[in-house]
């Protein structure tokens, strides 16, 4: 395994290596223009710093690193704590990075958590580009995807089939009579997005439906007043059978400004959600989900990195992937 210098840096930029340490350690002090090309020599060279002298001589650190999309989803929590019960179960820490949903920052944390040394990490990714993770690998990190399949066979990867997931759930609403949907989505960039709609679409294939029954709502986040604008335009532009939406926090907010116009849920709309959080059961109106194991998902995926790191000759990679589980409540009765 090849070491990056601080002086390999400074070459491949142009600048002293004092002006490197400065970019890592005081950025405020360095030109902008300056600490922007150290830094893409940074990325190019795939340095990394050292951290504490105990842990360098040891080569790893008894801490794992987590990179979650968004820490105030309680979807993403409950991952974090079977990964937490895992790791704490063998003697680990875990060290928790938000992106929330930007790639930049998640490289950024990526870099930070190498510099700790941490012996693994468990990444729930921004998106579909993972060459990134190639450098974690490079410094003897082992990486586990979770809640995302892997597409090489050397990674080890825990995900929940959504395909599955968004065609269980329109199909439960198209078995309780409806015949137009309305598809409340986050990004469609967002891998898990894109896979529940493929699924709605299936279903209603399978029902003889044309693709034309699926209204779309593609909105910027994930959240409740991303759901309370949905519901917004869903009611300006007429109200479909049933709404399915890509979270519980989607629904929620869209269950709120149904009930404050007056809609009835679900005399009037149907309404599902996805995830199955703590709230989804407790809701003015209980709200129908796909569960997810997302502790589960969480304690396997630590599993598998742990094996990793502690058994790399007998190691072998493995792809699981979990089925959600339809659990129908008020909104579709």
């Amino acid at each position: 395994m090849t070491t990056v210098s601080i002086k390999d840096v400074a070459a491949r930029a142009g600048v002293s290596p004092g002006t490197v340490s400065n970019v890592l350690n005081r950025p405020a002090k360095v030109a902008p223009a300056t600490r922007e090309r150290v830094e893409e020599a940074i990325r190019e060279l795939g340095f990394v710093r050292h951290g504490s002298a105990s842990t360098l001589r040891a080569g790893h650190s008894r801490t794992l690193g987590l990179s979650v999309i968004d820490i105030g989803n309680p979807f993403f929590t409950d991952v974090a704590a079977g990964i937490e019960d895992a790791a704490s179960e063998r003697g680990y820490a875990v060290i928790l990075g938000n992106s929330a949903g930007s790639r930049a920052k998640e490289e950024r944390n990526l870099r930070v958590l190498a510099e700790q040394r941490v012996r693994g990490v468990l990444i729930i990714p921004t998106d579909e580009d993972l060459s990134r993770l190639d450098r974690l690998r490079e410094h003897g990190i082992s990486v586990v995807l979770v809640d995302h399949p892997a597409h090489r066979p050397d990674q080890c990867a825990v995900a929940v089939d959504d395909v599955a997931g968004g065609r269980t759930a329109v199909a439960h609403l198209l078995a309780r009579g409806a015949g137009s949907v309305a598809y409340v989505s986050g990004p469609l960039t967002i891998r898990q997005c894109l896979e529940r709609r493929q699924g709605a679409l299936a279903a209603l294939e399978a029902a003889g439906l044309g693709p034309d029954r699926l209204r779309v709502a593609e909105m910027a986040a994930m959240n409740a007043r991303a759901g309370e604008k949905a519901a917004a335009d869903l009611l300006a532009g007429g109200l479909p059978d049933a709404v399915f939406c890509a979270n519980d926090l989607l629904a929620l907010g869209v269950l709120r400004a149904l009930l404050q116009a007056g809609v009835r849920v679900p005399g009037d709309v149907m309404l599902m959600g996805y995830d199955d959080i703590e709230f989804a059961a407790a809701s003015a109106v209980s709200l129908s989900s796909m569960r997810q194991p997302t502790h589960q998902l969480g304690r396997i995926a630590t599993e598998l990195v742990l094996d990793e790191c502690e058994n790399p000759e007998t190691h072998a990679h493995q792809h699981i992937m979990f089925q959600p589980e339809l659990v129908a409540r008020e909104s579709t009765r």
